[in-house]
Order: C-alpha cells, then structure tokens, then sequence
C-alpha cells in the first residue's frame, strides 16, 4: 500500500506562531491543568473550571475528587430572590458517565454558566464564564508561582485562583463569591474544621487531632483569602448539597451560621458591585502533607521509610504557606506573569511553545520530588495511584532538557545525589537511585550503558550553564568513573566501540556495536575531553579523543548502511559480565528468524534514537560524532521510514499511545526487511520524548520543517478530547522523557551558552528577521531578539530576571562592518568579526547585564 503524504501540513500551519489553542466544547473533557509546587503533589484544574486529581497526599491520585468541592457566585438584584451558580461550565467527559450516577463532587448537578472558554497557557491557566441570562460573568487566573531560577518560590504547595466577577447588567448588584472543601484529611475520627484569621487572612483550616505533626497520616488543608468583607462558615449544617443550597440560594439569612457535624465548610467574600464595574476575589488553596512514606516497607512494619518533604523544613503549617504566600504575592505574581510574558513573547511556531511550555508542567506533578535536603528525585512518570518506575532513572531523565536550564541548581542535586548513592567502588551506576536517600544501590541488576553514558554529558552540560569549577572539580573522579567503567565491559578493547551487552531504554540489552548507545558513548568521550582539558589533564584528555577518533571511524566504515546506521549482533556480547547478569540476559531466549542472535535486537533496523548522543553533542557544541553527511542522511531516512502521518493501517502488538489517523514516529522500521523474529518489544510505539528529541536533532541540522510536522503530529493528539494537554504519557502519566520539549526551544533558537567562556549565541532557524525568544541560565533569564533590515541587524539581550555576564555573543546573520554596543545608557567598547556560522561580537571588557537592563548591539555594513 502506498505511503501517504509525507508532511499533510501547510508552511503555514507549520510556521505560525501566536496564541496557544483556546479550548472549548468537547475539548474541555481530558483537561486537567496541574496546580502545585515542585515536590508538593498538585491539584488539576478541569476544563470548565472545577478542581480534580486531588494528588496532594505524598502520591498520584488520577480521578480522585474532593466532596463538595468547588466554587459558586450567588447575585442578589434589588427586590429579587438570590440567584446561584457554580463557577464552572457545563460538565462533559467522563463526568456524563458514573453508573448509578454522574459524578457530583464538583458541583456537576448544580446550575453553571452555558458558555466556557478554557486558555492555558502553563503556569498560567483562565477560565471565561459566561451565560447570557445571568448578570453577571467570571473570569478565573489560576496558576502556582513558576519563576525560573527560584525553587523556592516555584515549589509551594499552593493553587492560586482569582476570580474576577463583571456586572453587566444596569443596577448594582450584592455579590458573594464561595470557595467550599471538605476535610478528607486523616481518617474521619479526629477531623477539626476551624475558622482562621491572622493579617489580612481569613480562612478554613481542615486538619486532624488523631495524628501528631511527625506521623506520615499528619495533614493539612487551608482555603483563605485577603478580601475585605470574607466569612468562613466552618461546618455546613450537614454534607449533604441539598442543605448547603438552602443556605445560599434558599435562605434570608446572609452569611449562613447554622453549624453542625458537618466536614464540609465554606469561605466567602461579599461586596457591592456597580454595573459595568469588575472585581476580582483572591483565594489561596494550600496544603501541608509534611512526611512522604515510601510505599515499600518491611511485612512487619507500620509503614514504609518516612521522611519530610523539603517544603516542610521550609514552612511549619498550610496556614503558614499561605501568609508567606499573602505577604509575598506581588512578587509571587509578578514574577509569574514576567515568566509567561518573556517565554509566550517568543516568535517560535504555536505548537511548539505549546510543546514547551504544556510539558515543564511535568516538574510540579507527582512525577517528581524534593526530598528533605532539597535533592530533587524522580519517578519516570506516575500511575493512577503510585509512582511509576523510580529512581531519577537514568536512562528515561536522558532526554529531559528542561529542568537543567530553568532550575539548574535542581539539575546539578540530581546528579550528586545520583553518583553518591548509585555509583559503586569500580563506577558501577545503579541506574535507579534508590530510596530513602543514603541508601546505596547495589550490582543486582545491570548498569543502563546509555543513561550512564548521558550522565557523563550532563556534567559537563551543567558546568556550561553554571560555570562552576568548583563543582566541576568536585563531580570529575566520579565522571572519570563512570566513563571509564565502559572499558570494563562494555569496551574492553578501548576501541570507542560498545560490542558489550547494554542494558538500554527500551528495558532490554543490546548485543554487540550499535549507535544509539554508541553515539552516546563517543558523546561522553567528547565531553570528559573537553572537561579534562580545562582542568588541565590534557594526557587524560588525549586518549578520550584517540577512543573517540577510532569509535567514530569504525561506526562511519561499519554500521552505516549508506541510509542510516545498523547494528552488528554480536551474540556473545554477555561474556565479559558477572554471571548473574549473564543469566539474567540470557533467560529471554533466542530469536526464532536468526537463531544465532538473543532476543530484543534490532539488526538492520532504522531505529529512532541511533543518534541521541549527536543529539546532544549538537546541544552542546561538541562537533559531529560522525560524518556530517551521514548524520544528515541518517536524519532524512529516520524521518522517511519511521514517521507516519496516519496510523490507520499500523500494527502495534504492545501499548498504544497514538492510534487512528493521528499521526507518530514508530521508535524502529525495517524498510530493508530482515526485521528479527523477537524484534524488542516497543519498536512499534510511538513515544512523546522520543518525537520531540528526533524533531529537534531534525531541526538542529536543517530540516526544519520535518521537525516541526513531528511536533504538530504529537501535540494534535493533545488536544483535550482524547487527552489532557497537560498530560504526555508513556509508562505512566506526565511523563518525564517529555521534557526533552524544551531542546525544541533551543533547536530553533539556535541556543549556544558556556558560563565558563562567558560567551552566549543565537542562530535563529525560524523568523530571522524578527525574532524573539526566551533563555534561562543559572546566572539570569530574559529574552534574546534580533531585527534585520537593509540598514543591518539589531541584537539585544534583556536580563528580566538575575544577571548575564559576557565576554562573546554571536549571531548567524551576514552582517559584519561597524559595530556599536550599550547596556542601558552605558556604551560597551565591541568588535564584530566574521565566522563561518555568522558574525561575532568581541566585547572588550566583560559586560554585565544586570535585572531590568538589556545589551543591545548595532552591526552595519
């Protein structure tokens, strides 16, 4: 059968950048927007505006709701009874569907507004509210404070929601906006609802007396707000709904007092509001969930290995978290909307901001952790209820570009935390860092060759966005270790060829010489040069180089095809290893079309990630590990034979994660044939974190509009009917292979940065003339922007946030003549030079951008 259309997109659906899509009707369903801090779990905001997946508890909680949660506006207009509304829009998805009944913890059954319009646009999220019989219509901002740079004020375990309440109607209305919740916390004996007031705060405090503060079941849940004119009415006369209506839609009596037994209870606030006049009701919805138990314990214990959550060594109480919140909120906000502004401000196609800014939601899930001295851990991704294959595993947090860049600090705890507790005497890396932390990982499963090797790379990543030689010297033994430990048995020739057994991705090994752990491999030869280099270990650095030279010749000469590269089976890979882990190997069998080889290889396969350590040496400026012109073959053909624009006719025999006309890069095609008889088990999935790593290798070496009918492909299955765009899955929800989005940000941007050089650089790939685009660094974030004209090129670098110091900044355009520089009022002596990427601009003594300044260079013919 014939292939269909290879792109079935238009230059302009590719290339348009502007709003992220706007979510209405049957999109509203999947939408679940997560709400919460780095390591504090998190709330999901719902497409018409109700809260779900309370997974607040120290553990995932798909579909979990909270009874008789939700809020509601009640309006009285002169001489008429009080009309009441949920604020939320009509209920769809599975909401419609519940058995014996739908679901009601929300406010499903409760008049709402008719029309709802959904924006997220991550960390920010708005709901409109509308109805054309109501008087009144909402708007509500919510979000959790996301600021680059600051894991303090980005990891609260906090939901913000504003709702801003407009009168159209021609008389002045009397107005309550409500916030209700019920106390799950604890177990049901013991559960204390009270009213609270401190500052300007007033609110609900749901918290328990069965359990002190050191106890794993120890919680609580806090609802308050600043407004003026608030209430709290801490226990309803009953649960049930019918009671709460009698007394806010019902009854003459404002606000409702008549308490009871009750764990339901209610904030509110109250004013008068002119026609034709807004005002806007903040709440804070935090939450204090201080001791994470482990979920393995020992078949006599109470409970697994407890431990506190970083928040709790930083705050004491939920009502605490929220007067920190309150009295920082101006900044909190400000610094919020500033990240939004600065990354949305970017020029970049839609769909990849999409990409980018829906998947770093990842960080503020139960996918990850912090644990009690700040280290940040994570799962792969989560289950409906537990965390899904632990460890910061290596070999999955490979891809994730996001993290080290927007929280490079975080980044750096991993990889210390990792190599502390992995890494054995002889470099040995348990590639799933065990828990609680101190726990040392042990021999009993093998080492991941490709998350080992990446481990290497992103040292030497880090110390380009920190510049710290410090750190640098401190991480050196322990990368000396990790890659010499290939030699051991993965390379034990030393010939810069893996034809050992690795342990991969993909959960199986690889036997014999392959390149999507060998381009790794020559990757972290590449990287530990250049790190040995610098601390001046050149005899170190000279032979990683004459590995390298070799591995990357042989695999030139003898795994590429002429299309791509193969794999050359080599079916006694195991011998060089301990005989349990040959064992162990060995237990999956042989294949049945080539009864030589094991099982779970790939042969002459096009296989999707063959080049994930070009990838990253791309990233980081560390050459072609290859012949260019393979590496740009090879990108062609993995695009060609692996990328599908409709998945109709594709057979998948394991999990599905795209399906139907929806179109998805396979991770291995045969287009030569010979596929083996037990190729491994996921060649014909289709992967988030691999789409985006390929799409961004595409677009680094020019086939840009290749890479972005990938990234269209992926996030036209997100879309809110079938899937929550907040939602990348694969062995689990949010999967964290997915932040590797954000090499989409630096592909197109062209993004170069060492710290230690103190040199910065942009190669715009899309938008030259006009371009914009967000950076973060471990110094300061901002925006790079650049104007061509025929009068010459404008450049500027604005610091929004922190500081930016450089010696160097390049730019890929063509002009190079005279040259004038300034930071703010202040003129910078520079010259400008050509290279064979563009121009570069020497400045004289280094400049330091400060907060609020920009660097802003003239270049004229």
């Amino acid at each position: 059968m014939a292939r269909k259309k290879q792109i079935p997109y238009t230059r302009e659906e590719l290339f348009a950048s502007g709003s992220p899509h706007i979510y209405t009707g049957r999109s509203l369903d999947e939408i679940a927007f997560p709400l919460g801090g780095i390591g504090t779990g998190s709330v999901s905001l719902g497409g018409w505006g109700q809260l779900r997946d309370w997974e607040i508890m120290n553990r995932p909680a798909k579909g979990r709701t909270m009874p008789n949660a939700f809020f509601c506006v009640r309006v009285v207009e002169p001489g008429e009874a009080p009309a009441v509304k949920t604020l939320q829009g009509p209920a769809g998805g599975t909401h419609r569907n519940g058995g014996h009944s739908a679901h009601r913890d929300s406010g499903e059954g409760l008049p709402h507004f008719r029309e709802c319009v959904f924006r997220g646009e991550y960390p920010v999220a708005e709901v409109e509210l509308s109805d054309s019989d109501f008087p009144v219509s909402a708007k509500l901002v919510a979000f959790n404070p996301f600021v680059p740079l600051d894991a303090e004020a980005s990891g609260l375990p906090m939901a913000v929601l504003l709702y801003t309440i407009t009168n159209h109607s021609s008389t002045p209305l009397k107005v309550s906006v409500m916030g209700n919740l019920t106390n799950i916390v604890g177990e049901e004996e013991g559960r204390v609802n009270a009213s609270r007031k401190s500052d300007a705060l007033q609110g609900l405090l749901l918290s328990t007396r069965k359990y002190a503060k050191d106890h794993p079941r120890y919680c609580e849940i806090v609802l308050a707000t600043p407004a003026e004119d608030s209430w709290v009415w801490p226990q309803w006369h009953d649960s049930r709904i019918l009671k709460f209506w009698e007394a806010v839609a019902w009854s003459e009596q404002w606000p409702p007092k008549r308490h009871g037994s009750s764990t339901s209870g209610t904030v509110g606030a109250d004013f008068e509001l002119e026609p034709g006049r807004s005002v806007t009701v903040l709440f804070l919805l935090t939450w204090y969930f201080p001791n994470y138990e482990y979920w393995s314990k020992a078949d006599d214990a109470e409970h697994g290995p407890t431990w506190r959550n970083w928040y709790a060594t930083r705050w004491q109480s939920a009502w605490e978290v929220a007067r920190y919140a309150w009295h920082n909120f101006d900044r909190l906000l400000g610094d919020t909307r500033l990240f939004h502004q600065v990354l949305f401000s970017s020029t970049l196609p839609t769909h990849v901001l999409d990409a980018v800014s829906s998947q770093i939601s990842i960080l503020k899930t139960t996918t990850c952790l912090r644990l009690e001295d700040g280290t940040f851990y994570g799962f792969e991704g989560c289950g409906d209820t537990y965390g899904c294959c632990e460890g910061s595993c290596t070999h999955v947090w490979n891809y994730a570009q996001a993290l080290p860049y927007l929280f490079p600090d975080l980044q750096r705890s991993m990889r210390e935390a990792d190599w502390a507790n992995s890494m054995l005497d002889d470099g040995f890396v348990c590639f799933r860092m065990p828990l609680p932390l101190g726990t040392k990982g042990t021999d009993r499963f093998h080492p991941a060759a490709d998350g080992q090797m990446g481990t290497v790379i992103q040292v030497y990543r880090e110390w380009l966005i920190c510049g710290d030689d410090e750190w640098l010297r401190r991480l050196w033994p322990k990368a000396r270790q990790a890659l010499e430990f290939a030699w051991k048995y993965w390379d034990t020739n030393r010939d810069g060829v893996m034809e050992g057994m690795q342990h991969n991705t993909y959960d199986i090994e690889f036997y014999g010489a392959n390149t999507m752990v060998g381009s790794l491999y020559l990757a972290a030869l590449r990287a530990a040069e250049e790190m040995a280099r610098h601390l001046g270990e050149d005899g170190v650095a000279d032979e990683y180089h004459r590995i390298f030279e070799h591995g990357s010749r042989f695999s030139d000469e003898r795994l590429f095809n002429g299309e791509y590269y193969e794999q050359i089976v080599n079916p006694r890979a195991y011998e060089p290893w301990p005989a349990h882990l040959r064992e162990m190997s060995a237990a999956y069998g042989k294949d049945d079309r080539f009864p030589s080889w094991p099982k779970w290889q790939f042969g002459k396969g096009c296989l999707s990630d063959q080049l994930l350590g070009q990838w990253y040496a791309d990233m980081l400026g560390l050459g072609s590990l290859y012949r260019r012109a393979n590496v740009l073959q090879t990108l062609q053909s993995i695009f060609r034979y692996n990328w599908r624009a409709d998945l109709t006719d594709h057979f998948c025999s394991l999990r599905v994660y795209a399906l139907n006309e929806e179109a998805g890069l396979l991770i291995a095609s045969w287009p030569r044939g010979e596929r083996p008889g037990y190729a491994f088990w996921f060649s014909d999935e289709v992967w988030c974190g691999i789409e985006y790593q390929v799409a961004s290798h595409l677009i680094y070496r020019g086939l840009v509009e290749e890479g972005l009918a990938i990234v269209k492909g992926v996030r036209d299955r997100y879309t809110g009917e079938r899937r929550n765009p907040w939602d990348e899955f694969e062995c689990g929800h949010h999967y964290s292979r997915s932040l590797a989005s954000y090499a989409l940000l630096t592909a197109l941007s062209g993004f170069s940065y060492s710290a230690p050089e103190r040199r910065m650089g942009f190669a715009p790939r899309v938008s030259a003339d006009d371009f914009r685009v967000f950076f973060s660094v471990a110094s300061g974030w901002g925006t790079y922007a650049q104007r061509l004209d025929e009068r010459g090129a404008a450049l500027s670098l604005a610091v929004a946030r922190g500081s930016l110091e450089l010696r160097e900044l390049t730019a890929a355009i063509e002009v190079v003549g005279r040259v004038s520089a300034r930071v703010g009022n202040r003129r910078v002596k520079a010259e400008a030079e050509r290279t064979d990427e563009g121009v570069r601009v020497r400045f004289s003594e280094p400049v330091t951008i400060r907060e609020g300044e920009a660097l802003r260079v003239r270049l004229s013919e």
